[in-house]
């Protein structure tokens, strides 16, 4: 199974989707982790996606309602010597699915690989979630649809 899977975009766990491929052996690969780099940290209200650009326009208008989320994928971080990325990748782990993660960078393999060894605790896990769902961001693509 691949879906849409990210802390700003859950529909597959919360239909039950999730669960079931964990109940039938069914691996889930997680696409838009990191949603095209809007988690990473490397994008902020003072340093935006370049306009003009597809990731601009679906990211820049909603910096500002990230910008909790990805503080709190900042301190997390800081327990594990781990990027925000990193710590974004973790949670997708933690959740039984297995990351698509783009990279662009050799240094971006080595980075992805060690996101698996970070483990969350349930608390941290339970904080990124609410922050992801109070950013009232959704990412639904046209070609995607919710998961009922």
């Amino acid at each position: 199974m691949q879906n849409h899977f990210s802390l700003l975009h859950r529909s597959s766990e919360r239909a039950g989707i999730l669960d079931y491929c964990k109940e039938n052996g069914i691996a889930f690969f997680a696409y838009m982790v990191l949603e095209q780099g809007a988690l990473t940290g490397r994008y902020n209200e003072t340093h935006p996606f370049p306009a003009g650009t597809g990731r601009g326009d679906a990211y820049n208008p909603h910096l500002k309602e990230l910008s909790a989320l990805i503080e709190e994928l900042s301190v997390i971080g800081t327990r594990f010597n781990a990027s925000p990325a990193q710590v974004a990748t973790a949670w997708a782990i933690s959740k039984g699915a297995l990351p698509i993660i783009g990279v662009t960078k050799v240094k971006q393999v080595g980075e992805a690989a060690q996101a698996a060894q970070i483990t969350l605790t349930a608390e941290e896990i339970r904080r990124l979630e609410k922050l992801g769902d109070e950013t009232g961001v959704h990412t639904l693509r046209e070609w995607e649809k919710e998961m009922l």
